[in-house]
């Protein structure tokens, strides 16, 4: 090769495409404005109360938010919908993993709105405690009710929260009723001690089951199955139909020997194929005698009073929390403190109370 020929190097950047002529500088501007710009409380509220899913699930993000700075915002958002709440039946869904809640809310909320119902189903996906992150597949598992027009799913995050359910879910049934959806189902990520935080924010609770389990899960069933307000044995379909109907027999006398509930309700155990359909109509039936019946006795409008009780002492509960956390010398001293305990300097209880007076001290000057 001749030197005197110039040489390109590999490395070199070629020009770019320049923007057609026909492209609006302005024009681009106002859409990435658009983009950037966030709806006021009064708006996120008008769109709720109109159905707008945008505007609610817009309204639920910001009620989820852990930014301080988006307390005062969604609290508006929840006081302004909160006198259109209230007008639905919420349906708690547990049952272990491999137990096919999703599939079964899948078939009985398409169930339900062959029947006319509006149905907003909560889904809650466990967090991983390594990296913190959720899957939030739930709409990918429903992919038939996701198209439902009259169906809203909302996947969301367990993080840290009591018994699997989003810090936000209380919240997110009343945006959810005053967008007006009449059934609500909360899916939980699966049986655990901790799961009277969801019966703490519905009206019924449905435990799903599945046939030869076993009993490693004796040591939790006492607790779940005396929460429970009816009890469904999934997947009684082909070869599995008789060991589904034997489940139901065993589950029946097992029912038998809990004390009465407060309600007076007799929790009831049936079949169902979420595969199939078959039984689907069995559980919507059992669930419109348990409302008719609390609420002809008052029981039903009690018991949300008391779960509205229960959540402001969470409330007062979680906001004590995040401020203790959030105080910039607590910051400081937390992690001394930690390897102290860590390297048995101090105990867990002296270096405990050295924060909380740290704290309180504080809160008093």
């Amino acid at each position: 090769m001749s030197s005197s020929k110039k040489q390109v190097s590999s490395l070199q950047e070629k020009a770019g495409i320049s923007p057609p002529e026909i492209t609006s500088i302005s024009a681009i501007n106002q859409i990435q404005k658009n983009r950037k710009k966030q709806p006021s409380a009064e708006e996120l509220i008008d769109g709720i109360l109109n159905a707008n899913r945008t505007s609610l699930s817009r309204g639920i993000t910001l009620v989820e938010s852990t930014n301080p700075e988006h307390a005062e915002k969604a609290n508006e958002v929840i006081k302004g919908c909160l006198p259109y709440a209230n007008k639905s039946i919420r349906i708690g869904i547990t049952g272990v993993p491999g137990v096919g809640k999703s599939t079964f809310i899948e078939t009985f909320g398409t169930f339900l709105t062959g029947l006319g119902k509006n149905v907003a189903v909560l889904a809650v996906d466990p967090s991983s405690s390594l990296s913190h992150g959720s899957i939030l597949g739930d709409k990918t598992r429903m992919e038939e009710l996701v198209k439902n027009e009259n169906a809203f799913i909302r996947p969301s995050a367990s993080g840290d929260t009591l018994g699997g359910v989003a810090r936000k879910t209380r919240e997110t049934i009343i945006l959810c009723e005053a967008a007006g959806f009449d059934t609500i189902l909360i899916e939980t990520v699966g049986v655990g001690q901790s799961e009277t935080a969801v019966h703490s924010m519905v009206d019924f609770f449905l435990l799903l089951k599945i046939s030869g389990a076993g009993d490693e899960l004796q040591g939790i069933k006492r607790g779940i199955m005396e929460m429970a307000d009816a009890i469904v044995i999934n997947k009684a379909d082909g070869d599995n139909i008789k060991k589904a109907t034997q489940a139901k027999l065993e589950f029946n006398r097992a029912l038998h020997l809990f004390p009465p509930k407060k309600s007076t309700w007799q929790p009831k155990v049936t079949t169902c194929s979420a595969i199939t359909h078959e039984g689907i109509s069995e559980i919507w039936e059992t669930i419109s005698s348990y409302f008719e019946m609390t609420t002809n006795t008052g029981y039903f409008h009690e018991k949300r009073k008391d779960q509205n009780h229960f959540w402001m002492m969470e409330t007062i509960n979680e906001q004590l929390r995040l401020n203790f956390y959030n105080q910039p010398e607590i910051i400081s001293q937390l992690e001394q403190n930690k390897k102290a305990v860590q390297n048995d300097e101090l105990s867990p209880f002296a270096a405990a109370q050295n924060l909380l007076a740290l704290y309180f001290g504080k809160d008093t000057k």
